[in-house]
């Protein structure tokens, strides 16, 4: 690779479009134009009718290793530092409200914000051989905003272990604790995340935003709450084109023509 390679690349296949972190030789730390390249990528994708899902992956020897510390270290200024973390939260956001299906293709090695963008993701499929880990408490440094995205993956306990502890977790287990769906040969990889990612591209582009954005709003509701959200989001979703046209191809045996709306 030479410094006149893109950070990130972008293809698009069978309404799949695959964003790719391309620093390996910085083990695809988020340095500031990453991010900026990756918030870019995704309001692209999130405008395009012909993206159904998107897939986020990495070339190199990791699949991210976190913030660029040695872009971090020379910032001057709290103002600098806020910008970054914010910059950060962003794109992390972007991706959980994202009106399409996103899903992590880890090969490797997951640490600090890292671990944070594959937790963000809707979906994760890992190598087997693939670790993940918020290790900042080992630099003085706790990984405060990766647990946010973490806390949302995993269970309280695991948080916290990974948390305070800073060690690595293996696949299988970050496949117990709900980090990633599932675990594989690393070479499996590709076919079972384009195996997955077809079957969604597969559904109702429309039914797939309507149904996204409920799970997450509803997740930080009381249960009362969730079922009023949820029942709202069902009933218009029910009268869309596509739910009547999925209905009637399922009564008829047929295969359903999606219109997106």
């Amino acid at each position: 690779m030479t410094s006149a390679d893109p950070i990130l690349l972008t293809t698009l296949a069978d309404g799949i479009a695959t964003l790719t972190l391309n620093r390996p030789q910085a083990r695809n730390a988020l340095s500031i134009a990453l991010m900026l390249a990756l918030d870019e990528a995704l309001a692209a994708v999130s405008a395009d009718p012909a993206v159904k899902v998107v897939v986020l992956a990495a070339n190199g020897p990791a699949f991210c290793a976190g913030h660029d510390l040695k872009e971090m270290r020379a910032l001057e200024g709290r103002h600098a530092v806020e910008r970054v973390f914010s910059l950060c939260s962003k794109v992390m956001t972007a991706i959980v409200r994202l009106p399409k299906p996103v899903i992590a293709r880890v090969h490797a090695m997951a640490t600090a914000a890292g671990c944070q963008l594959v937790a963000s993701c809707d979906l994760a499929y890992a190598a087997d051989t693939a670790q993940f880990a918020t290790p900042g408490v080992n630099i003085g440094l706790f990984c405060s905003t990766p647990m946010v995205a973490l806390s949302r993956a995993v269970g309280r306990k695991q948080a916290m272990e990974m948390l305070l502890s800073g060690q690595p977790v293996s696949a299988a287990q970050a496949e117990t604790w709900g980090l990633i769906n599932h675990a594989v040969a690393p070479a499996e990889l590709d076919t079972a995340v384009a195996a997955m990612a077809g079957l969604i591209a597969s559904k109702s582009p429309y039914t797939l935003k309507v149904g996204k954005e409920a799970f997450y709003r509803q997740v930080e509701m009381s249960l009362d709450d969730a079922y009023a959200h949820a029942s709202e989001v069902m009933t218009l979703n029910m009268l869309a084109h596509d739910a009547a046209e999925g209905i009637d191809a399922f009564l008829g045996k047929r295969p359903p023509q999606w219109k997106g709306c």
